[in-house]
């Protein structure tokens, strides 16, 4: 499913925002409202977003004003704004945004059924409602899909692609495609109300806002705290206030109602809403008013007490996702980092992540006091109690929720680090922040493998991300640019030499695919005798949006993995597909949750590295033998002329600068 034309159902601000995301990726796109003054308000939002962008840039330099005015013409010559359905015929991807009444969103779809054709995904951009009953309304149900973004969607990255109980895998994927198309970062969850982000944002804020309200605690004493600590960009009164008193309050309210007692409602938030008191989008007026609390309280908070509960039931939240299914941990931890503004480089860490870090065995000590002190909203769930209980306490032990390099005394690379465990060997891939696959990293690989063969004490080696988010992105396509004809094919053949070793020699190679996996990542995976994906991990083979062709084996190893011709679909289309197609294609053996990723490839590793090595290399040498030799040649020669093109300069060129490439031919 690709997406040439899309359109979005509701103008006015977020509308606006949402088809400039669309244009500025030159993707054409249809704003349509009932109301020809919505309409005009997301023309009027989308140009004012593109100027300001672009002026940024003209600022920095990177643009002349001359190319800036011209930009903003294509920009904003890819936008259609109408009050019909009229230029729905031939849309590929529609995305309702709509009030967040259901009545209204059914009556949409049912519209933008009968309007569009019939391969076209209709998705929605509720922060909460049901996309299962949405898709009632259509003859479509698995093309229906959430695709949530956060305010404002100009600026903030996240999308949640929400599947439905009758969404589609294909469709799943096709949302997931289209969001990192228009330069989104996706997660995938399932159904439930509040889906990831607002889900756990709500359980903290209702725990401060019980908290201030039962004790007449000072707001602004509390947003203090809470920033204070580095439990958020902000503190959630003011946070409220940015977002829209409203806005917030409807959230509040459906968790409430689906939930119960456990996600707490303000009632001084509710009074403000009452008196049109919505923050920002009022004038400024909403908890605070000219830097002054607008509602009661005084008391100073106990600011650990606050700390402990804001962090705790964001964990137990998250946790209570992961064991309902509902999604992993590395897309939950990504998702609030992406769309709750936790960045670990401002020292504001994600869930699990913070989990790790202060250790589980703490963190579950301090939950079992809250529910003493405060009841059942606190117990502890039963992923954190039984991790500790397995004596992993995150960073500390080397596991938790991630795993963490710990790595052996002595001579260590620089890009990848050698941990010996239980007899496996585990090359950390350490090349932050992307684990790009550069010149140093084959140097290192090359150098730790041929130490680990050599070495014969190991049987298997695990290859690992030492980073949470990312196995490998590909290839540092800065470093190939810095290449020379010679150096370049130096670079390769060196690459294919040990890629080829890994599926020969009689260590047992296992690869821990924790997350995206594309280009360069995704071949190193699959030169591994064993591939074991996380939930959350992304296969890709996106070269050829660069005007190049996979370098690393990507043409011969992924057709005796998934068939030719899903290979040669994945390597001419170049989007990713997630880990439930991949175990179902045979690009990976396993999948399994996230958290467990790291000791189901460890068991992995134990149980082949006890096998009798004379046998392992035999295996090894003889399954599957066939020509790809000889097919690596011809796919080495084939990078090299598709590297050496004017369209691999240009690819190259635009993806350094963020921009959509212009193809030659030549």
């Amino acid at each position: 499913m690709f997406v040439s034309k899309a359109a979005v159902v509701g103008g006015g601000t977020m509308g606006g925002e949402i088809a400039q995301a669309i244009a500025a990726a030159d993707i054409p796109v249809v704003v349509k409202d009932i109301d020809q003054k919505f309409v005009d308000a997301a023309l009027d939002k989308a140009r004012g977003v593109t100027e300001g962008q672009l002026a940024r840039l003209v600022k920095k330099e990177k643009l002349t004003q001359e190319q800036a005015d011209a930009r903003l013409a294509e920009v904003m010559g890819n936008v259609i704004g109408t009050t019909s359905y009229a230029e729905f015929g031939d849309v590929d991807f529609v995305i309702e945004a709509v009030p967040e009444k259901m009545e209204i969103k059914q009556a949409v779809f049912h519209e933008i059924d009968a309007a569009t054709p019939g391969h076209a995904i209709l998705s929605s951009n509720t922060s909460s409602l049901s996309i299962t009953e949405m898709g009632e309304t259509t003859l479509r149900p698995d093309k229906v899909v959430g695709f949530h973004f956060f305010y404002p969607a100009s600026i903030m990255p996240l999308v949640e692609v929400i599947v439905g109980e009758d969404t589609s895998q294909e469709t799943a994927t096709a949302a997931y495609n289209f969001a990192q198309a228009i330069k989104k970062q996706p997660i995938v969850c399932g159904e439930v109300p509040g889906f990831v982000v607002n889900k756990v944002l709500m359980a903290t804020m209702g725990e401060i806002w019980r908290a201030q309200e039962t004790q007449g605690l000072s707001i602004k004493a509390i947003d203090e705290a809470i920033a204070g600590a580095k439990l958020a960009p902000m503190g959630p009164f003011f946070l409220t206030d940015l977002l829209g008193l409203d806005t917030v309050l409807h959230v509040a309210e459906h968790l409430n109602d689906s939930y119960g007692e456990s996600f707490y409602v303000h009632k001084g938030l509710q009074g403000l809403v009452a008196e049109k008191k919505l923050g920002v989008k009022t004038g400024g007026e909403g908890f605070f008013k000219d830097g002054e609390q607008n509602i009661p309280g005084d008391a100073a908070p106990d600011a650990d007490e606050l700390v402990a509960m804001f962090s705790c039931r964001a964990l137990i939240e998250a946790c209570l996702l992961v064991e309902e299914g509902v999604c992993s941990v590395r897309d939950i931890d990504l998702g609030m980092m992406a769309g709750a503004g936790l960045d670990p480089r401002k020292g504001l860490l994600p869930p699990f992540w913070k989990a790790d870090v202060e250790g589980l065995d703490k963190v579950l000590e301090t939950m079992e006091q809250l529910q003493e002190r405060h009841g059942d909203r606190f117990e502890p769930p039963v992923t954190l109690k039984r991790l500790v209980a397995q004596g992993r306490h995150g960073l500390s032990t080397g596991q938790g929720f991630y795993p963490y390099p710990q790595a052996d005394a002595g001579e260590q690379t620089e890009t990848v680090k050698v941990e010996t465990r239980d007899g496996v060997a585990i090359a950390w891939l350490a090349n932050l922040p992307m684990n790009s696959i550069s010149p140093q990293v084959i140097e290192d690989l090359e150098t730790v493998w041929n130490r680990l063969k050599d070495g014969g004490e190991v049987g298997a080696m695990v290859i690992a991300s030492s980073v949470p988010v990312v196995f490998s992105a590909g290839a540092d396509i800065k470093a190939f640019t810095t290449l020379d004809q010679g150096s370049g094919a130096e670079l390769i053949n060196r690459a294919h030499a040990l890629f080829r070793d890994f599926g020969e020699a009689r260590v047992v190679t296992i690869a821990a695919v924790n997350s995206i996996a594309f280009g360069g990542g995704c071949e190193l995976a699959m030169a591994c005798d064993v591939r074991i994906a996380a939930e959350a991990a992304v296969f890709g083979q996106p070269e050829v949006k660069l005007g190049i062709i996979p370098g690393f084996g990507g043409t011969q190893r992924l057709a005796r993995l998934v068939g030719p011709n899903k290979a040669l679909e994945m390597n001419l289309v170049g989007d990713a597909i997630l880990s439930e197609e991949a175990v179902e294609l045979g690009l990976v053996n396993r999948v399994v949750p996230d958290h467990e990723l790291f000791e189901t490839a460890l068991m992995w590793g134990r149980k082949l590295a006890a096998q009798a090595p004379v046998a392992v290399e035999q295996i090894k040498s003889v399954s599957h033998k066939g020509e790809i030799d000889a097919g690596i040649e011809a796919e080495k020669q084939g990078f090299a002329t598709a590297f050496g093109s004017d369209d691999a300069k240009e690819g190259i060129s635009a993806f350094l600068a963020k921009r959509s490439p212009q193809w030659s031919g030549k």
